[in-house]
C-alpha cells in the first residue's frame, strides 16, 4: 500500500513556527516515527510552499497511490485550484490539520477542499497524520 503525505505552505517550519500551536517537532522527525509505526505501508512525503507544485504532486500520485493525506495549510481556505485537483484524481484524499481550525480565527473555519476529501481530521496535533493512515489502511474506498 502506497500513501502520499502532502504538506502545504509554512509546514516546512514545524518545530520552529508557533510551537504553542504546532508543537516542537519537525515533520521530518515525525515522519521517521510514522514509518516505524506503519512498516507495511510505503509512505512518501512531500512539502511545498507553492500552490502549483502541490497540484502537480496531487496529479502525479492521484491515479496510482491508495491514499493521500493532505494538509494544504492556508491553501485550504483559499484555493479553488487545489479543490479542483482533488476532484480530478481517483486516489482518496484525507484532509488533515494539526491545530483545531475551528478554535482559531474565523477565516480558518471555511475549507474549500473538504467537499472533495473523504474526511477531515483536525486538532489532534501530528497524530492526525497517523489517524489518516489508519483510516486509509482500514477503508475499502
Amino acid at each position: 500500500m502506497k500513501i502520499q503525505i502532502i504538506n502545504g505552505p509554512n509546514l516546512n517550519l514545524l518545530g520552529k513556527r508557533e510551537p504553542e500551536t504546532y508543537g516542537n517537532q519537525s515533520f521530518e522527525d515525525y515522519f521517521v516515527l510514522l514509518k516505524s509505526r506503519f512498516p507495511t505501508v510505503e509512505l512518501h512525503y512531500y512539502q511545498s510552499n507553492v500552490e502549483g507544485e502541490l497540484i502537480n504532486k496531487l496529479h502525479e500520485v492521484g491515479f496510482s497511490f491508495e491514499g493521500i493525506i493532505l494538509n494544504a495549510g492556508a491553501y485550504t481556505h483559499t484555493s479553488v485550484a487545489v479543490h479542483d485537483a482533488i476532484a480530478a484524481i481517483k486516489t482518496p484524499v484525507v484532509e488533515v490539520h494539526i491545530s483545531n481550525v475551528y478554535a482559531r480565527e474565523e477565516f480558518r473555519h471555511k475549507s474549500l477542499i473538504t467537499s472533495k476529501c473523504v474526511g477531515l481530521i483536525t486538532g489532534f496535533g501530528m497524530e492526525g497524520y497517523a489517524l489518516g493512515i489508519q483510516f486509509i489502511q482500514n477503508s475499502k474506498i
